[in-house]
């Protein structure tokens, strides 16, 4: 490495000539200010101007072959230099933005259109049609096209439902007519699941400088612990919650199960002459519109409690409407950050633990019963369920009746 003191001190002698040499005056300069300074003065000057060594050589060679320095000055004629690669293959950018956006230039049947469009694959790609190109060049290339490196925006939400309002303002009137009523209305739902085990959690806590809470580095799951399911019933009208965490599957037995454990622990005490439940739920999922075995376990629901169940499905694509989305899930999230979910029990207390400015009760318990998958619901079997469609669109809105029997 050249002594910083030299390369300063030639760097100040440098620039205030910079501006006053041409580019012979320059590569002669330095090379008699490398000689100069013996072995390593190369390097030195180099670091010093900017100038390339081999510029700074190339200076020493015509020193010591003693050009004429008193004929014209001749630096480079008219047009001289490295032509441009767009130059000489006058090709190469057209077939270059024909792999980069295929979809609208170029042949849509491109070999890199399914492809990762990294330079060196572009690179790659374009020698083999004949263009001589580096990766490097590539990139360039590309950037002075306009072009950069960009993720996927979430910004579509895609076409909407003809009679998504509609079933806004339906669901908006049904729930104000249960409350005027007095009769409960919960919006219901399955939180992310999570792995149980000592796995970073997103987001952070106070601790003692230096001492981050130690976690795995993967995220595979504990095959002894496994994974929670949390399942929430939320009560609308007095801002309180009911969170099943499940052990095995997101069913629609859970989902039911759920339900039940909401009015025997938290329901009935809140609404002790209830006739009727609304529940707004998703449109998929395990509590989903068209699932059979959901509207079967609704009938059981219905058997046990004696309750008439008033359902309503928000419209496709519409989650985040659902009230239990940001008034339970979004504030257990906020309750656990930056805490490793390390058993059952630290996520039933941590759901259970959750509260807000607005005075949300949340109360918890742990589900340890299986709930198998893939359950068929013959039409025989649907055919006992007391449903009835609502005159406006009954596949999202319908009633489940107890049976006679039952009540």
């Amino acid at each position: 490495m050249p002594d910083v003191r030299v390369v300063q001190w030639i760097r100040g002698k440098f620039e205030p000539l910079r501006g006053e040499l041409d580019e012979r005056a320059r590569r002669r300069w330095a090379a008699v200010e490398s000689l100069s300074l013996g072995w390593g003065g190369v390097a030195a000057v180099a670091a010093a101007t900017g100038l390339s060594p081999k510029t700074i050589r190339i200076g020493r060679r015509e020193l010591a072959a003693e050009e004429d320095t008193d004929g014209p000055r001749r630096i480079r004629r008219s047009g001289g230099g490295r032509k441009k690669l767009t130059e000489q293959d006058p090709q190469l950018l057209s077939a270059l933005e024909a792999l980069v956006e295929p979809a609208t230039r170029g042949d849509p049947q491109s070999p890199l259109r399914w492809t990762c469009k990294s330079t060196r694959q572009l690179a790659a790609e374009l020698n083999r049609q004949k263009h001589r190109i580096s990766h490097t060049k590539v990139a360039q290339l590309l950037r002075a096209a306009g072009y950069s490196l960009q993720a996927n925006r979430k910004t579509r939400e895609g076409a909407s439902h003809a009679d998504r309002n509609a079933q806004f303002e339906h669901i908006n009137e049904q729930t104000k007519a249960f409350q005027k009523r007095r009769q409960p209305v919960i919006s219901v739902d399955t939180k992310k699941k999570e792995l149980v085990g000592d796995f970073r959690n997103g987001g952070r806590e106070w601790r003692p400088r230096g001492k981050p809470l130690e976690v795995r580095v993967h995220d595979f799951q504990d095959p002894a612990l496994g994974k929670a399911i949390p399942y929430g019933v939320y009560d609308v009208t007095n801002n309180e919650a009911w969170v099943s965490v499940g052990i095995d599957h997101d069913t629609a037995e859970f989902a039911a199960e759920a339900i039940r454990r909401w009015w025997t622990k938290m329901g009935r005490r809140r609404f002790p002459k209830a006739r009727q439940l609304c529940v707004t739920a998703d449109g998929g999922g395990s509590n989903g519109s068209r699932s059979r075995l959901w509207k079967a376990a609704l009938q059981k629901l219905a058997d046990k409690t004696g309750l008439t169940l008033v359902v309503s499905h928000f419209p496709p694509g519409t989650s985040k409407w659902n009230k239990i989305e940001h008034r339970l899930f979004c504030h257990i999230t906020q309750n656990w950050r930056g805490k490793p979910l390390a058993s059952h029990r630290i996520i039933v207390q941590l759901i259970g633990a959750t509260t807000t400015a607005t005075g949300l009760k949340v109360k918890a318990a742990l589900d340890r019963r299986s709930y198998p998958t893939r359950q068929k619901i013959t039409d025989e079997q649907l055919q006992h369920v007391r449903l009835k469609p609502a005159d406006f669109h009954g596949d999202w809105n319908y009633t489940i009746r107890p049976n006679r029997k039952n009540r």
